[in-house]
C-alpha cells in the first residue's frame, strides 16, 4: 500500500506560471534515510513563469535546471525564464518527430478522430509503451543528470512539459539510485494528478465541444500520472537488466563511488 509521505517544512509555494511544482525532499530510503530539503525540486516547463515565481525559483540557490523537452515542445511552450547565476541543461527525452501527427490530432482532432487514436485503451497503451522506451533507450541520458548530480550540479530542478512523464521518470531514476522506498517514489509520482498541478490542456477547439466531457475522457490517460505507468517502466529495468542494481551499474554506468557521492548530496547524515 502507498504510504503517506511526510510533510514539508515549509508551506508549498503557489506558483502562478508554474504548474506541478514540489521538492522531493523527505521521502524515505530503505535503510532509514531521507531525501534532503532543498537539493532535488521538480516541475512543468518554466517557459510561463511569471516575475514573481522567477523571484522564488531564484531563492532556491538552484545549480542547473534539467529541461527534458525537445524542440517541438519548446516551439510549443516557449524557452524557459532566463535565472540569474542557474546552468541550463537540455536533455530531451522525446524524439520530435516521434507521434508528431498523434499530437497534432490531439490539439486540433473532432471527437471521432480522437476515439480513433485513443479509445479502448489505446491511449494508455501509448503511454505504457512511452515509459518503456525512456528506460530502456535514454540510458545515456540518464546516466548524465546522474553523473551530473553528484559532482556539482545540486540544488537542482528537473522539468519537462507538465512535470510528470519525463521529468517524473528521471525523478523516479534518481530516488532509485539512492535507495528512496518504490512506494515512496510512486506516491511522488501520483501526486501530479492534484487538481492544481494538472498540465493545462490546450485545444485548437476551446469551445464547449471541443473540451467536452467525453473529448476530456479520451484524452486523460495522456494527462494523467498512472501508477501502471510507472509500474511499466520499473517492468522494463527488471526485464532488460534483471534487477533495478543491474540497470543502475550496467546500464546507466554509476559506480559504487558516484553512487556514494549521489547520497552524500541528496541525502540527509546518516
Amino acid at each position: 500500500m502507498t504510504q503517506q509521505l511526510p510533510q514539508a517544512p515549509s508551506t508549498e509555494p503557489e506558483l502562478t506560471g508554474v504548474r506541478n511544482f514540489r521538492d522531493v525532499g523527505g521521502l524515505p530510503t530503505v535503510d532509514g534515510r531521507r531525501v534532503r530539503h532543498g537539493r532535488l525540486f521538480r516541475s512543468g516547463h518554466l517557459a510561463h513563469a511569471t516575475a514573481s515565481d522567477a523571484a522564488f525559483l531564484t531563492t532556491l540557490g538552484l545549480h542547473t535546471i534539467f529541461d527534458f523537452r525537445n524542440a517541438a515542445d519548446q516551439r510549443l511552450e516557449g524557452p524557459d525564464v532566463e535565472l540569474p547565476g542557474v546552468r541550463n541543461v537540455n536533455l530531451p527525452l522525446s524524439d520530435p518527430a516521434d507521434g508528431a501527427e498523434f499530437w497534432k490530432m490531439v490539439r486540433d482532432g473532432n471527437l471521432d478522430q480522437l476515439k480513433a487514436i485513443l479509445d479502448d485503451g489505446k491511449g494508455a497503451g501509448r503511454m505504457i509503451a512511452s515509459y518503456r522506451m525512456i528506460v530502456k533507450e535514454r540510458t545515456a541520458e540518464h546516466s548524465q543528470v546522474l553523473h551530473a548530480l553528484a559532482e556539482d550540479s545540486v540544488p537542482a530542478l528537473m522539468h519537462c512539459a507538465a512535470g510528470k512523464d519525463r521529468a517524473g521518470l528521471s525523478i523516479a531514476v534518481s530516488l532509485l539510485a539512492v535507495g528512496v522506498e518504490r512506494d515512496a517514489i510512486e506516491a511522488d509520482y501520483l501526486k501530479s494528478n492534484d487538481p492544481h498541478r494538472r498540465y493545462k490542456v490546450r485545444r485548437t477547439d476551446s469551445s464547449p465541444t471541443g473540451m467536452s466531457p467525453e473529448v476530456m475522457e479520451l484524452l486523460s490517460p495522456l494527462f494523467d500520472a498512472r501508477a501502471e505507468y510507472l509500474a511499466a517502466a520499473f517492468d522494463a529495468i527488471e526485464e532488460n537488466w534483471g534487477t533495478p542494481e543491474r540497470y543502475l551499474t550496467e546500464g546507466l554506468k554509476l559506480s559504487r563511488e558516484t553512487r556514494e557521492r549521489l547520497r552524500t548530496r541528496l541525502l540527509e547524515e546518516g
